[in-house]
């Protein structure tokens, strides 16, 4: 019997190189090496949040059906990551430029408050980037789907 897929809801940012590049090859892989994307926003052009750079950012989220528990996610979009080049992840709240960072915003109904990983993600209300593009995917409150259908 298959195993249960969980409803998971990803941000995703990148403020260096080929930015839509970026967030389609980060799209792209996580539909290889997590589970089927099967909603996405359009991407959003952004200021830098927490720091300073000349760069804007170019901001997403996708809804992504996955068999992954929240920690094989975690693991997973970290692992993506730095296979597309991320050195470091940012460590209490000192943020820097880019080339992807993929956030888990909400898994399933589930609440997790742990050392490595928190969800829903705890700052995700605060930040505009990660709640516009959200909003266009995210189903309305009667359970129907957003306007926006997959690309």
């Amino acid at each position: 019997m298959p195993e249960k897929l969980h409803k998971v809801y990803l941000s995703l940012g990148t403020n260096l190189g080929d930015k839509e590049d970026n967030l389609n090859e980060a799209i792209k892989k996580i539909g290889q090496m997590v589970g089927d994307v099967v909603r996405q926003s359009s991407f959003l052009e952004t200021e830098p949040w927490g720091f300073e750079s000349d760069n804007r950012f170019l901001n997403a989220c996708i809804l992504v059906l996955t068999d992954l528990s929240a920690h094989e996610l975690l693991e997973m979009t970290q692992a993506i990551e730095q296979e597309m080049g991320r050195k470091e992840k940012s460590h209490n709240g000192i943020y820097h430029d880019r080339l992807i960072d993929i956030d888990i915003l909400l898994y399933d109904d589930i609440t997790l408050d742990e050392p490595d990983l928190k969800i829903p993600h705890p700052h995700m209300k605060e930040r505009d980037f990660v709640m516009k593009p959200l909003m266009e995917i995210l189903p309305t409150k009667d359970g129907r789907e957003s306007k926006k259908d997959k690309k």
